[in-house]
C-alpha cells in the first residue's frame, strides 16, 4: 500500500466525518450520509480491493461514532463495508470507455440506495423499529440522501480530479 494513497483516503474519511457530523437529521434522528460521498470518491480514485476494504471499515467505524440514528452504530459498521464492495463491483462492471464524469453520479445514486436499504434493514432488525417504517424512511431519508450525494459528486469529483491531475498524484 502506498503511503500517499493512505493519506489521501484518510483525508477523504476525515472530510466525510465532518460532513457526517454537521448534516442535520431529517427523520427520526436519521440523517443523509454525506460520508458515503467521500467513501465513493475514494473508491473512484483508488479502485483496489485493499483500499476499498480500508475505506469501508474506516467509514463504518467513524459513521458509527458520529451517528444519531437509533441502532446506527451496528448498522453503520455492517453497512459501510458491504456498500463499499458493492460500489467497487459496480465500478468494475462499468465499461472503461464510459466517461467517469457521467458514470460516477449514477454509481453514487445506486450506492446510496444500496447503503440506505442495508442500513434501514439493519436498524429495523437491531432496534426493532416499527415494521411499516421502512418505506417512509426510505422515501424520506434515503432518496433525498441519494439526490444530495449525486449533486455533491457532480460538483466535487471534477474539482478533485483536476487537483489530482495538476498535482500529478498517481492514481491507482
Amino acid at each position: 500500500m502506498k503511503t500517499n494513497v493512505l493519506v489521501l483516503l484518510a483525508l477523504f474519511v476525515g472530510i466525510g466525518a465532518i460532513l457526517h457530523t454537521i448534516v442535520p437529521p431529517i427523520l427520526l434522528g436519521v440523517k443523509p450520509d454525506m460520508m458515503l460521498s467521500m467513501m465513493f470518491l475514494g473508491i473512484l480514485f483508488f479502485p483496489k480491493a485493499k483500499y476499498v476494504l480500508i475505506l469501508g471499515l474506516a467509514t463504518g467505524v467513524i459513521s458509527a461514532l458520529t451517528t444519531s440514528a437509533p441502532g446506527g452504530q451496528i448498522s453503520n459498521m455492517v453497512e459501510k463495508p458491504i456498500t463499499a464492495f458493492i460500489f467497487f463491483a459496480l465500478l468494475l462492471i462499468v465499461p472503461k470507455n464510459i466517461n467517469t464524469k457521467w458514470s460516477a453520479p449514477v454509481l453514487v445514486a445506486i450506492g446510496t440506495i444500496v447503503s440506505g436499504s442495508v442500513f434501514l434493514y439493519m436498524a429495523l432488525n437491531v432496534v426493532g423499529l416499527l415494521p411499516g417504517s421502512f418505506l417512509p424512511m426510505f422515501v424520506g431519508v434515503v432518496l433525498p440522501a441519494a439526490l444530495l450525494n449525486v449533486i455533491f459528486i457532480l460538483v466535487i469529483y471534477p474539482i478533485t480530479k483536476n487537483i489530482f491531475d495538476r498535482s500529478r498524484v498517481q492514481l491507482a
